[in-house]
């Protein structure tokens, strides 16, 4: 009898073990492989295995197929093909993954292309290579504990008439019932794959259908239905996800639900992050008693990220974000950059430049693949920071470490919520997308409201601030190494001499208003002293408050001038004995400055690594005078071999001292 019972306990054991290897539904709720409530917060892979134009700043419709054509006609059918290689190897590798992982991402939203596992008008004909991609990525999402969605952005047909579905200008996927049986056996296919699949989270069936006129939503769920029961003739576990018409956004004859595995994801853009904007789905989700999920989200500015995800998780509705990589882009984690090249062939695919050879054409094209590669890319740390910290909207982090004497780049301002690290009157796009406006309120560098361009200025900076208006602030927080009187500098262009600001330090006013000069036009830039402040050492934070717009910034830079302590400021018993200024000019092309502040002479180096670690050159080792030391890079190593453009860091060491600086190096 005890031997019995022993075995009913290990299969019971065992069944509860395996009831729980997926994930599951719990009425409202998700529950991870261990039972527990999930909340599933998801990165998707957009432009990866569906390239669109957009994406890549292609013009035109930008499909997939388009896009293939367009780089066939420029570099031959083969070459076309390794190119696809590389694009696909350096998009997205493992440490993409572990990167995603690490942001604090849970699950992964895999859009792919139909044609990816079987080839277009070959009906049962399955390519091995396609589903290999599959599992390379899943073992990566398993060796990280993500959970990998399955979403079938591209359907046979395409369900859409837009370029996201790669179809040819009508939603062919309803018009043509071989379509939508090509779809059923596709995801059964699938199913039978991967139905023993631990870390497979799900299926996303059909990705923001729109169907044409004459088809109505109950010919979505009919098809969301055939789907699911091929599914479930091999899978009766993972979960199935269905994407309302219209979008993802009209759920309307989609209830009730079909299936006790289902989860309702809906699409948001450009709309206000207040509860009346998903007040619909949620109803759904009372009377059905169903989860929710945020399917895909995304190309706006942080303040809208911040808004949007509070208001997910307030109302215990999981996330997935677009996109973890782009081509020149603010709104992604990562940005891969427009090569000189690469824009030769953008040129002539507008019809402002001429067809370039099939060789240049080949080497540009590798040169962008190849760029794809995380470590070739900007990170921008504004984005996840939006995403993930909980005190955004209450509290500033440096978004580079500030030290003066030193310059500061106007573009560097505290990482926070708008009023919290900047004021900008326009900084996010809630309005929709209108004729002619923006996917996001800023421009370059960075993903907040704040506007930024490229800037013209030989003697500055890669970018400055511009469109600035009455009003708005920056925020920076700045160690100052030494107590004393410093001058500042401001870099300005403007069209006027309207342009007044103040500088407050720790929300105290220290400046009188300082007057802007008209310099001859938005990109013509002076420098203006603004005058001799005193300042206290240690941690502080400089804003900058604009009284009266219409001018642009470019940077600040604080010059120390003689030692002392400021009347009513703290004493500060710890001041390190060395400190690194941002070298000047930055970025640079032949050679740049990089001063050392040393209050006492003693023993430092100060190195040059490239951005993969490697040491390229020694500046200086041995021991540093007191006083100002101002040492040249000439952008070369320590053969005197020219090295390339590209971001490099200057570290100075001594005894009890370690700092950095980034330069960037542009020929």
């Amino acid at each position: 009898m005890r031997n019995y019972l022993l075995i009913i306990c290990l299969l019971f054991l065992i069944l509860t073990q395996e009831s729980f290897a997926f994930l599951k539904v719990s009425g409202r709720d998700i529950l991870d492989n261990q039972g527990q409530k999930i909340l599933l917060r998801g990165m998707g892979l957009g432009g990866w295995l569906v390239p669109e134009g957009y994406q890549l700043h292609i013009p035109g419709r930008g499909s997939p197929s388009a896009i293939e054509t367009m780089i066939q006609d420029l570099i031959g059918t083969a070459n076309t093909k390794e190119f696809y290689r590389l694009y696909q190897q350096n998009y997205v590798r493992e440490i993409d993954i572990q990167k995603i992982a690490s942001w604090g991402f849970n699950s992964i939203r895999l859009p792919f292309n139909y044609r990816m596992l079987s080839p277009e008008n070959q009906p049962d004909v399955y390519l091995a290579e396609g589903f290999q991609i599959i599992d390379q990525l899943l073992q990566w999402c398993e060796k990280y504990q993500l959970y990998l969605i399955l979403d079938m952005h591209c359907a046979p047909g395409g369900q859409n008439a837009d370029n996201i579905s790669d179809s040819d200008g009508t939603a062919r996927l309803w018009t043509e019932a071989a379509n939508q049986d090509r779809t059923v056996a596709i995801w059964r296919k699938i199913a039978e794959r991967y139905a023993k699949s631990e870390w497979i989270g799900g299926y996303d069936l059909i990705n923001e259908p729109v169907l044409p006129s004459g088809y109505s939503n109950t010919n979505l769920r009919a098809l969301y239905m055939r789907i699911t029961k091929a599914i479930r003739e091999v899978d009766p576990d993972h979960l199935v996800f269905i994407e309302g018409n219209r979008y993802a956004t009209d759920f309307t004859s989609l209830t009730p639900p079909f299936d006790v595995k289902l989860v309702y994801s809906f699409h948001k853009y450009w709309n206000e992050t207040s509860t009346a904007s998903i007040q619909s789905y949620m109803q759904i989700r009372s009377q059905f008693n169903l989860p929710l999920w945020l399917g895909e989200s995304g190309e706006n500015s942080n303040t809208w990220f911040h808004e949007c995800v509070k208001l997910m998780e307030d109302n215990n509705i999981g996330w997935c974000w677009w996109t973890h990589k782009k081509i020149q882009t603010t709104t992604s984690p990562y940005s891969s950059p427009i090569s000189s090249n690469y824009q030769r062939i953008l040129d002539y695919w507008n019809k402002t430049g001429s067809k370039p050879s099939q060789k240049f054409a080949r080497q540009a094209l590798f040169q962008m693949a190849a760029n794809l590669a995380i470590e070739k890319c900007d990170f921008l740390p504004d984005v996840v920071d939006a995403l993930f910290r909980a005190d955004f909207n209450s509290k500033t982090l440096p978004y580079q470490e500030h030290h003066l004497p030193g310059l500061i780049q106007a573009i560097d301002y505290d990482l926070g919520n708008v009023q919290v690290a900047y004021g900008d009157k326009d900084y996010q796009n809630a309005r929709g997308l209108n004729s002619g406006d923006q996917w996001n309120r800023g421009g370059r560098y960075r993903n907040d409201g704040v506007d930024i361009e490229p800037c013209q200025d030989t003697a500055g900076t890669l970018y400055n601030v511009g469109w600035i208006e009455d009003g708005e602030w920056l925020l920076y927080t700045v160690v100052i190494d030494e107590a004393g009187t410093y001058s500042v500098e401001l870099r300005v262009a403007s069209s006027s001499n309207a342009g007044r600001l103040r500088l407050f330090l720790d929300n105290q006013v220290i400046s009188h208003e300082i007057s802007v000069p008209n310099t001859g036009g938005w990109q013509n830039w002076k420098s203006i002293l603004a005058a001799t402040y005193s300042l206290p050492a240690g941690t502080h934070r400089i804003k900058i408050n604009v009284t009266r717009g219409g001018f642009n910034l470019n940077y600040l830079n604080f010059t120390f001038k003689s030692s002392g302590i400021a009347e009513g400021s703290p004493i500060q018993t710890n001041i390190k004995s060395m400190s690194l200024a941002q070298n000047y000019p930055n970025p640079f092309n032949q050679s740049t400055e990089i001063t050392v502040y040393s209050s006492k002479t003693g023993f430092a180096t100060v190195k040059i690594y490239n951005l993969q670690g490697k040491l390229v050159k020694t500046l200086y080792s041995g021991n540093l005078p007191s006083g100002k030391n101002t040492l040249i890079w000439d952008g070369t190593d320590d053969l005197t071999r020219v090295v390339s453009s590209g971001i490099y860091f200057c570290f100075l060491e001594s005894e009890q001292y370690r700092e950095n600086r980034r330069l960037v190096l542009q020929r």
